[in-house]
């Protein structure tokens, strides 16, 4: 039995322009799972200006209740405003648990607020679970390179913080009508804020790939070969109105950035198609798309182990393969 009396599993809802980002939507699916386990409620916790548009999309998530707090200072993600304000929270309402979604927000937000909190934080989980007996969670991580799989757990202290890759868990539709909207005010101090965010300039990520939100994902691995090779994955995705994704090996070599990366040390994603071409299957790369809908392996090594994990598998060679596909996918859209 646990020692503690914090109680309810919370879920930070990380916002951008007055909407919920798909991160912490998917993090109220395992949410569920924990606190139905520790018989507690799910609480979501919006930050924002106007959080109107979000706390609608958490309603169908399954939150039992949604703490929603507005404020000037919320309208764009300011690790001093954020830290204050959930510490206000965590203080008056006592958590088990916070979920963050590992974004570039989130995984500044996380350290911060477990060291404002005096409590134990877990990085960038691609697994969850609770012990009863204990009331800790599982928390389940990549370590030493993504070679193995570490499970920490933090029994001495509350709430328990972890941050989890975007991609992971996949969103669950659970309509509750009956959801409360608790709406807090916490006005933060002028001399708190010691950072003020003077320019957003989208337009410098236009380009950047958002393999964590595709529905499509081609990705590639050594047996394309070099750079070249991933014009020919640019073509096949562009037909199929997807993203590039790549293997380790491929970013290590330099044919493509780092953004593109899925597995265990670069990004976990779930869409409904995946298309591996050259790929071999390493546990890495397999812990980091394994969730996908459908899975397409392009291989010409028929023993690939890549093909154990597919639905449908090509044994063939990939530069005559790919081109015969972008060009049959095109034709049937135009027809």
């Amino acid at each position: 039995m646990s020692k503690f009396t914090n109680k309810n599993i919370w879920v930070f809802i990380e916002t951008d322009g007055g909407k919920a980002k798909s991160v912490g939507l998917e993090l109220l699916n395992p949410g569920r799972m924990l606190a139905d386990k520790a018989k507690e409620e799910l609480v979501a916790v919006v930050l924002g200006k106007d959080n109107t548009e979000a706390v609608g999309q958490v309603q169908q998530y399954g939150a039992d209740r949604i703490i929603s707090v507005e404020g000037e200072e919320y309208e764009k993600y300011s690790f001093d405003a954020y830290t204050y304000a959930m510490a206000e929270l965590v203080e008056k309402y006592q958590p088990s648990a916070i979920l963050i979604g590992a974004t570039n927000n989130g995984r500044d937000f996380g350290p911060r607020l477990s060291c404002r909190l005096k409590t134990g934080l877990t990085a960038d989980c691609t697994s969850l679970d609770y012990e009863e007996l204990s009331g800790n969670i599982a928390w389940t991580r990549p370590a030493f390179g993504g070679n193995l799989m570490a499970v920490i757990m933090c029994p001495d202290t509350r709430p328990q913080i972890g941050t989890v890759r975007p991609g992971v868990f996949k969103k669950t539709l659970v309509e509750k009508e009956d959801a409360q909207v608790v709406k807090e005010e916490i006005k933060v101090p002028a001399d708190r804020i010691r950072t003020r965010l003077i320019e957003s300039v989208r337009e410098a990520a236009a380009g950047a790939v958002n393999l964590e939100d595709a529905e499509v994902i081609v990705a590639g691995g050594r047996g394309m070969g070099g750079a070249e090779g991933f014009r020919l994955l640019e073509d096949l995705a562009q037909a199929l109105g997807g993203a590039v994704g790549a293997s380790r090996a491929a970013v290590d070599a330099g044919w493509i950035g780092h953004a593109h990366q899925v597995g265990q040390t670069g990004k976990t994603v779930g869409p409904k198609l995946y298309i591996a071409c050259g790929i071999s299957g390493a546990i890495q790369h397999l812990a980091g798309m394994s969730g996908s809908d459908c899975i397409v392996a392009v291989n010409k090594d028929p023993e690939a182990p890549i093909f154990k994990a597919a639905d449908y598998g090509i044994a063939g060679n990939l530069f005559e393969v790919l081109p015969v596909l972008a060009k049959e996918i095109r034709r049937l859209k135009e027809s």
